[in-house]
């Protein structure tokens, strides 16, 4: 059988199993970026060492198991404390003075992963004083991850460059004085955690999460196609208040979405725009 043959059995192969896995399960994968999704089920093919990707079809319906292991794999967890820290020294400098001229705000995180950038935000208000008036929801449609960005417990081989980017973020303590050290961990404050609300809900699936001053969803939608990047735009244009401002990833923007025309750009670099 020849290589453009091969090809048009897996992508058959991957459609099905998409398609099992929403029919048993509610996740819905099936607009997610194509090339993100083979990479990353011909990776546990390989892992597991079954033959086909139907084997895997079949393990999924019926071994819950391996079906939270594939979940796993197509969640998206690459993240760090203040990542991409100019962004985050954008936020402080240029967002957090039109913040305080609210009585209280309301951000939602979506797609927040393991709580890494949920809690940098948090430390960025707790130090511009805004924290106590701030509710924070944050969210992701995999419960395995938002149980350990409930815990708050991270590698301490990561904090030489969480330190580093709280730095470059214009950071204004210490970034010792937010954890514990314990062991191989590190454990964040709990003052951290007490406006933090951690749910799970699937931008895929699910409406309108609440009514907000900011959402935050950075380095999601670079693996969702074009339609569903669309669904999730319109989400969001609804869960803003007028002059609310949305803040995507450094490859991600509004620019040809159907939602562009209600937003202003207000970091074209930083991906910032405020809902007109």
């Amino acid at each position: 059988m020849d290589q453009e043959n091969i090809n048009e059995n897996i992508n058959i192969e991957i459609k099905l199993l998409l398609e099992a896995i929403f029919n048993k399960y509610g996740y819905d994968f099936r607009n997610y970026s194509k090339a993100h999704i083979k990479r990353r089920i011909l990776h546990r093919l390989s892992a597991s060492g079954l033959n086909s990707i139907s084997e895997i079809q079949y393990k999924v319906l019926y071994d819950t198991d391996f079906f939270e292991l594939i979940l796993r794999d197509l969640s998206i967890n690459v993240t760090e404390m203040f990542r991409d820290p100019s962004f985050y020294k954008y936020f402080r400098e240029e967002v957090i003075p039109i913040l305080k001229t609210y009585p209280f705000i309301k951000i939602w995180h979506a797609g927040c992963s393991t709580g890494e950038e949920v809690y940098s935000m948090a430390i960025l208000l707790q130090e511009e004083g805004l924290y106590d008036r701030t509710q924070i929801y944050a969210t992701d449609f995999n419960k395995i991850v938002i149980q350990t960005a409930k815990e708050g417990i991270y590698p301490i081989n990561k904090i030489k460059e969480f330190t580093y980017n709280y730095q470059k973020a214009g950071g204004k303590n210490s970034f010792s004085d937010y954890y514990t050290a314990k062991y191989e961990s590190v454990i964040l404050n709990k003052s951290l955690k007490k406006n933090i609300v951690f749910a799970e809900h699937n931008l895929v699936t699910d409406s309108v999460f609440a009514e907000v001053n900011v959402v935050i969803c950075r380095n999601v939608l670079i693996y969702f196609d074009k339609k569903l990047q669309n669904r999730v735009f319109d989400l969001f244009e609804t869960s803003l208040i007028h002059g609310g401002y949305l803040c995507l990833g450094s490859k991600e923007s509004l620019s040809f979405s159907n939602n562009f025309k209600k937003f202003t750009i207000i970091s074209d670099k930083e991906k910032v725009y405020k809902k007109k």
